[in-house]
């Protein structure tokens, strides 16, 4: 089915177009704010090109794959757009007017949809899920510049190794600048996104995340003590990108509107530049300096124990949608060690998925799921694991299983390795030119390859051709 006409069948079911309130998307995933969620989840599941349905607090995200996921929703916001016409206005109208009155409010009552909206919100807007969904408003847009970046460095770092002189070479060093951009202005782009999720002027989230990293700080003496540039890193962006925001909402309230275009910037950037490096500074550099000695000596000490229990646990939390929390996490030990030691050993639970998803496709006797194993395996190879949760292990149950036990061994090699990766977004095989150490996680991630498929295979499943038959 053609992205365009997918779309047109999703918004058939999801809609009218008064129902949809937001449709965005991240990688892999279309994400829906709806009026009315009360929809035919079932319907969507069967539509082509559709791997899976989830809630997730107030959004329903529609699962559909890299690529395409942008496509739908480029193609889904482009139907919202276009003008209702004669007898299909008419019948939206209708529509609109009955919905109120089938879900218990009175009939033509003004807002009605949006009591309904807000209602639905309360009830899934706990404070977990709506921090989540911050935090991964900030940083969802950020991972192109992490997989370009980090990619274009590991790279360059196999070539050094195998050919030394290659990096007194001009353009290697121009490309090697460019493979550190992103990391060295990540607390811009960060204090940006931050502010602009919070509420406030992403710009001034911006000059707060720069103040933290400018070079000037280390002119400027506190007690005795020369500042540091960068301390803090990704958590004090956070902190006082946020609270900046929510500053800045409080000033437009009491300054009057005369002056609030030059008093307000002006008040958060000066009050602020002092609680930043008198309160807020000091305080993110203590997280994220325990936050990076907790990860480093879990792994150090913990060892495969650690790494095993860390890459059988990840998959749940990509099925729920809240691996995105830990994305801070990963680019605040990158700003402190250079890579992330985690994102090799949680990697490893899409290389259980592909082991366990070969093993379904070689067992199984139905030509759909070969079909949806056949279109999955690939980008699970390339690290995106959505499809093959939705679409293949979590619907037959125990090759689910399978998969975490696949990612906890694999977990186990890299963690017993200590593998580190200078690149977020990615994992799989192509997060490889990335990892400090190439040979031990494409080991690794063979274990997880193996360890999915011969637990699959033992277990077995109820093969959906056979009506219940197990094929064991």
């Amino acid at each position: 089915m053609a992205n365009e006409e997918l779309a047109r069948q999703i918004l058939q079911v999801v809609g009218p177009k008064g129902n949809v309130r937001q449709a965005s998307h991240c990688m892999t995933r279309l994400r829906l704010v709806l009026e009315n969620q009360d929809v035919d989840r079932e319907a969507l599941k069967k539509l082509p090109g559709v791997m899976g349905v989830n809630q997730a607090g107030p959004e329903l995200q529609i699962i559909l794959g890299p690529g395409k996921a942008t496509q739908v929703t480029d193609a889904f916001n482009a139907l919202l757009q276009e003008p209702e016409q004669g007898a299909e206005a008419a019948g939206t109208a209708e529509t609109e007017l009955e919905r109120p009155k089938a879900t218990g409010f009175p009939q033509g009552e003004v807002g009605d949809g949006r009591a309904l909206h807000e209602a639905i919100r309360a009830k899934n807007a706990t404070p977990a899920k709506l921090f989540l969904k911050r935090i991964s408003g900030i940083f969802v847009p950020l991972i192109p510049g992490f997989i370009g970046c980090g990619l274009l460095t590991g790279i360059l770092n196999i070539v050094r190794r195998l050919d030394p002189v290659l990096a007194r070479n001009v353009a290697f060093q121009i490309l090697g600048l460019a493979g550190n951009t992103v990391f060295w202005g990540m607390n811009l782009f960060v204090g940006w996104n931050a502010a602009k999720e919070f509420g406030g002027s992403p710009v001034l989230g911006g000059a707060l995340g720069a103040l933290i990293s400018h070079p000037g700080l280390s002119g400027i003496l506190l007690n005795g003590q020369a500042l540091t540039p960068g301390r803090g890193g990704v958590v004090a962006v956070l902190i006082v990108a946020a609270l900046g925001a929510q500053l800045e909402k409080k000033l437009h309230k009491i300054v009057p509107e005369a002056l609030d275009l030059f008093l307000t910037p002006f008040l958060v950037l000066g009050i602020m530049a002092f609680a930043t490096l008198y309160v807020f500074q000091p305080l993110g550099g203590f997280i994220a300096e325990g936050i990076g000695y907790g990860a480093t000596e879990a792994v150090a000490r913990g060892g495969a124990l650690t790494g095993f229990l860390l890459g059988g646990t990840f998959l749940p939390l990509v099925m729920l949608g809240v691996h995105q929390g830990l994305t801070p996490i990963h680019a605040q030990l990158i700003a402190q060690y250079g890579y992330t030691i985690l994102l090799p050993i949680l990697a490893m639970a899409g290389g259980g998925q592909v082991g366990a998803a070969a093993a379904v496709y070689l067992k199984t006797k139905d030509p759909d799921v070969k079909k949806v194993v056949a279109s999955a395996l690939p980008v699970g190879l390339m690290g995106v694991g959505e499809p093959l949760i939705y679409g293949v292990t979590l619907p037959l149950g125990r090759p689910f299983i399978g998969a975490c036990i696949g990612g906890a061994l694999g977990g186990a090699v890299q963690a017993a390795f200590q593998v580190g990766a200078g690149a977020l977004g990615i994992s799989g095989l192509p997060l490889a030119p990335s990892t400090t150490h190439v040979t031990a996680y494409l080991a690794g991630l063979a274990v997880s390859y193996v360890g999915g498929f011969i637990a699959t295979w033992v277990m077995g499943f109820e093969d959906p051709v056979s009506h219940g038959t197990s094929a064991e």
